[in-house]
């Protein structure tokens, strides 16, 4: 376990809820191949927070690495539409792009 990845977990005991320390927790795993663990802490916070638009990117760029295309496309539609509330262009973009770059509506029915 990386020195970083120790400081994050001491933090979360204190904030257990802290939607920033869950996603850097999950950002963590994932850069040290722990997929599984980073996609737990992912689906906490979408749990704990699922206004927390900036989950939702990464969260479908993990369902794509773990060959998951459809969790993926609806990850990304489902953020674009909190992007949409919150007034998140920059996020709104991001999330539309990873989504076309799967496909559109036509090519996924809803899960």
């Amino acid at each position: 376990m990386s020195n970083r990845l120790e400081l994050l977990k001491t933090m979360l005991v204190k904030s257990p809820k802290d939607s920033f320390l869950l996603f850097a927790i999950a950002k963590e795993y994932e850069g040290l191949g722990d997929l599984n663990a980073a996609l737990d802490f992912f689906l906490n916070l979408k749990k704990d927070d699922p206004n927390y638009v900036g989950l939702y990117y990464h969260l479908g760029k993990l369902y794509e690495k773990n060959e998951e295309i459809e969790k993926a496309f609806f990850t990304y539609k489902n953020g674009m539409q909190i992007a949409k509330e919150q007034g998140d262009q920059h996020a709104l973009n991001e999330l539309a792009g990873a989504k076309l770059n799967l496909g559109d509506d036509e090519d996924f029915e809803e899960v």
